[in-house]
């Protein structure tokens, strides 16, 4: 017997939909990296990026459990000596609501061409409102 295969033409990617209101951070970027990944799928392969949309919206409302608003810590390096840029969840939440979901989403895709690609189909929204109601997403419950 040969080993079925599934080609990239045959994959049908669908839109989902989630509402991170009240959703605890790291449960939801869990189960967002699974769908982006395609791990839902059955005909699921490492090596190919099968995986669907996702969209995420009221990112500014995600939740983090115990002490991690004021110790959880987020870094970016200017590329001079001594320039770390340090900022903590709740200010990150504040400026930049979008940024905290996609980091961590990032931080559980492989890290290679093919991360790359797959978080490229990940679309944050601060507010309840998105632009992309012409693919009718699907509303996924998490």
């Amino acid at each position: 017997m040969r080993t079925y295969v599934p080609g990239l033409l045959e994959a049908e990617q669908r839109w989902y939909v989630v509402d991170a209101e009240g959703k605890v951070l790291g449960r939801l970027a869990s189960r967002i990296a699974y769908i982006l990944r395609g791990k839902h799928r059955p005909e699921f392969t490492p090596h190919l990026d099968l995986g669907d949309h996702v969209i995420v919206i009221n990112a500014e409302k995600v939740i983090v459990t115990g002490q991690k608003s004021q110790t959880k810590t987020y870094h970016r390096h200017s590329g001079y000596p001594g320039g770390v840029k340090t900022i903590t969840f709740k200010q990150m939440l504040e400026k930049h609501p979008e940024r905290v979901i996609y980091l961590a989403v990032k931080g559980m895709l492989p890290r290679n061409r093919l991360g790359r690609r797959m978080l490229k189909k990940l679309r944050v929204y601060s507010g309840p409102t998105h632009p992309h109601q012409a693919q009718t997403p699907e509303v996924l419950a998490i």
